[in-house]
């Protein structure tokens, strides 16, 4: 079982160069914010589904699980200790990084026998050097982010490392993030540090559609992601939207920006809350997603 829990000052760890997440990548995190509202009271926001999902991370890869709900009042008593440093100014918050490695002694590739689960904080502005403002998306097909049966769907460390290389590609070229397709059919699945989003008009039905990829296996389950679907079936659906999850193409999103159909488009996430995609290159092309040169947010 887990050792009892303590809250020290932040310092450094002390680990045996042959503990297992050196060597063989056992460990798995979550990203959260902590805010103050307009009167000041300190907010979390729906920690219980990071806690859900960082137990399927660990659980996936053979570290111990542990009680949500303790673990969700242990990290309200980390937030409460460091209340002086969550910013006030709309758009900062307190960012949170649950962690989970093992640690055992050992070279041989083995479940761990010993873990730690741990909390770090701190304050945290605007994701993206370019603030709030809308940012460009590189279409990356020569590598890929994920895949049926893999890991793609758990917050683990291992799968961010072999996307870095492309990331730089991409900024190199002038783009903030990839956006990763998968399969000849280059479906879209998510962005470097979102999940994406796509509103348009249907092809089929001139219905307003709200489009993102679905939990196959293949895209990370936001948090954010599961809160804008919510409130668009709340808001949009009874105005007449469809509100899809479902399997696109990087090709029908060419089609529906060619056609005008393309209203707007967008990244979720907890680090990059709500970010407007001014366009995506694909193809040696830039498709364009609804904004004008003036705008820097749609609707």
């Amino acid at each position: 079982g887990w050792l009892a829990p303590q809250i020290i000052p932040y310092q450094n760890l002390s680990l045996d160069p042959a503990t297992c997440v050196f060597h063989y990548a056992f460990e798995c995190f979550e990203g959260m914010k902590a805010y103050k509202d307009k009167a000041g009271k300190i907010r979390l926001f729906r920690p219980d589904k990071n806690m859900a999902r960082l137990n399927k991370s660990s659980a996936r890869i053979a570290l111990p699980t542990f009680e949500p709900t303790a673990m969700i009042e242990l990290i309200s008593k980390v937030v409460r200790t460091d209340e002086r440093f969550i910013p006030s100014e709309r758009g900062y918050s307190l960012y949170l990084r649950p962690t989970m490695i093992g640690t055992q002694k050992t070279l041989g590739v083995n479940a761990p026998g010993s873990a730690l689960l741990y909390v770090i904080a701190s304050p945290v502005g605007p994701y993206y050097p370019t603030g709030f403002k809308a940012i460009t998306l590189e279409a990356t097909d020569y590598a890929v982010r994920a895949w049926p049966g893999g890991v793609g769907d758990k917050k683990l460390g291992a799968n961010y490392a072999p996307c870095i290389v492309p990331q730089q590609e991409a900024e190199s070229r002038g783009h903030q993030q990839n956006l990763w397709l998968f399969g000849q059919e280059e479906f879209v699945t998510e962005v470097g540090s979102m999940n994406m989003f796509v509103a348009l008009k249907n092809k089929e039905t001139g219905q307003n559609e709200l489009v993102t990829a679905p939990l196959d296996g293949t895209i990370l389950e936001g948090v954010t992601r599961d809160s804008v679907l919510s409130l668009a079936r709340e808001k949009l659906a009874p105005e007449g939207w469809l509100v899809s999850e479902r399997k696109y193409t990087m090709k029908e999103l060419d089609e529906a920006a060619q056609e005008g159909r393309l209203i707007e488009a967008f990244g979720s996430g907890t680090a990059a809350i709500i970010s407007p995609v001014r366009s995506i290159a694909w193809k040696g092309k830039t498709v364009s997603c609804g904004l004008s040169e003036a705008e820097e947010s749609g609707e």
